[in-house]
């Protein structure tokens, strides 16, 4: 199978079946025996496909009097992928990426259909796709197309981040993303790590992190990119490093916890910010690391122990069922209490680009629903001088700062004590938005 056919049919697979592209794209690869440079390809175009769709679809459509709504799913995908090499990919030879999407028509409509995708994609390739809207008149329009980020959320982006930033933090959220190493401090220290991660990765490159020094995760975190695989490299084996974004990282400075202390991670996931806490307490603290889901409570113990992390215990619970949290363990409060709650992920779009055409303003309501009932079910467990911390990786103002200012207003002992947002365009992080709320 060619690297063409390995990402339309990962490309089909996240489209049909909600799947998520990473790991959609792991499983085709892993099964495949394509060389490393089309192991490459492939990714590219996945990714390249979910990032630029409206572009793609824009300039097909514009080729066909039709347009392409309506085609057979097989058949939009095959022209997508060839849209996207002929418009976004210089090395990639045009008679190579419409041959092989005229012969993926042929499977599926005929010699009919072959000829046909034959015509479109020859003359998108000779002139190319339309203008696109002037952003001095409709920086709005602008976004939609250029960055093919959907109405809807295009208004939220502006909205949180302004008419002057819409741009570039649009166009951020559709740039692939380094890989963030979290030096892990209990082991070792970020000389020694990017002394070993450059020698064991010759390729990769890595920067330290702009701005000013003094910067909470000045001395944890580098930027890497064409790293390749973690798991490859003995330095990630031996827990020296992890990756972690640093929108994430800032969530867990934002906690301010303390050697000693009591903490609930009341929606840990795979654990990155419960290790993170654990390191800058010196693993010295009583941590339960809480979450639904017994598969990722196993993911993160893997990863504590990889780490070297103690103090943290994990359980299984239910936020909807405030018992749950009930037990031994922190049965006086705690001192702090972390919920990085279940969100609409807008802010990670870079790295799920997908989710650009699976979200809904209709999920996103669910989500604020959900959060409220989980924000209110938290705060109980919280010691009288302890501190709520409320992430979620989303811009949406109703997911952010409207969900925290919505919570004091219904429960009026409580005040937000710290805020933080980060961007990509200006903080090379996720878009994360987190309060530190105290009583």
């Amino acid at each position: 199978m060619s690297a063409r056919a390995a990402a339309r049919r990962v490309i089909r697979r996240v489209e049909s079946e909600d799947a998520y592209a990473t790991l959609a794209l792991a499983a085709e690869l892993d099964a495949s025996t394509l060389s490393p440079r089309d192991r490459g390809l492939a990714t590219e175009i996945v990714y390249g496909v979910f990032r630029h769709r409206t572009r793609l679809d824009r300039a097909l459509s514009a080729m066909t009097p039709r347009g392409i709504k309506k085609m057979a799913p097989k058949l939009r995908v095959a022209m997508r992928v060839a849209a996207y090499q002929l418009l976004f990919l210089d090395r990639v030879p045009a008679h190579a990426a419409i041959n092989d999407a005229v012969t993926a028509a042929r499977r599926v409509g005929g010699k009919r259909m072959g000829g046909f995708v034959n015509g479109v994609l020859r003359k998108l390739a000779r002139d190319g796709e339309p203008e696109l809207p002037d952003p001095d008149k409709d920086r709005l329009a602008y976004v939609e197309v250029a960055t093919s980020l959907p109405g809807w959320i295009a208004t939220r982006l502006r909205d949180r981040i302004g008419d002057d930033e819409l741009i570039d933090a649009a166009e951020a959220f559709n740039r692939p993303p380094g890989v963030a190493l979290r030096v892990n401090t209990l082991k070792s220290t970020i000389d020694q790590v990017i002394e070993r991660v450059q020698a064991e990765s010759p390729n990769a490159s890595i920067e330290r992190l702009r701005g000013s020094t003094g910067s909470p995760e000045q001395d944890e975190a580098v930027i890497v990119r064409k790293l390749g695989s973690p798991e490859e490299l003995a330095s990630f084996n031996e827990g020296l490093w992890t990756i972690q974004d640093l929108g994430a990282q800032r969530v867990s400075f934002l906690v301010d916890a303390k050697p000693g202390q009591t903490i609930l991670d009341a929606c840990s996931g795979v654990g990155g910010k419960t290790s993170h806490m654990a390191q800058l307490v010196g693993d010295n603290a009583t941590i339960i690391a809480a979450d639904i889901s017994q598969a990722k409570l196993d993911k993160a113990e893997a990863a504590f122990r990889r780490l070297g992390v103690r103090c943290v215990q994990t359980r299984v619970v239910d936020l909807t069922d405030a018992s749950q949290l009930d037990g031994s363990v922190g049965k006086n409060g705690f001192d702090r209490v972390v919920l990085d709650a279940p969100c609409s992920g807008l802010g990670v779009l870079r790295r799920h680009p997908e989710a650009k055409w699976r979200s809904s303003e209709q999920s996103v309501k669910d989500m604020v629903a959900l959060q409220r009932a989980m924000l209110d079910t938290v705060a109980q467990r919280v010691k009288p001088d302890g501190a709520l911390i409320y992430s979620v990786c989303s811009f949406a103002a109703e997911e952010g700062p409207e969900q925290v200012a919505e919570f004091v207003r219904r429960h009026p002992e409580w005040r937000v004590d710290a805020e933080l947002s980060t961007w990509p365009h200006q903080d090379d992080a996720d878009g994360f938005y987190a309060a530190r709320l105290m009583r």
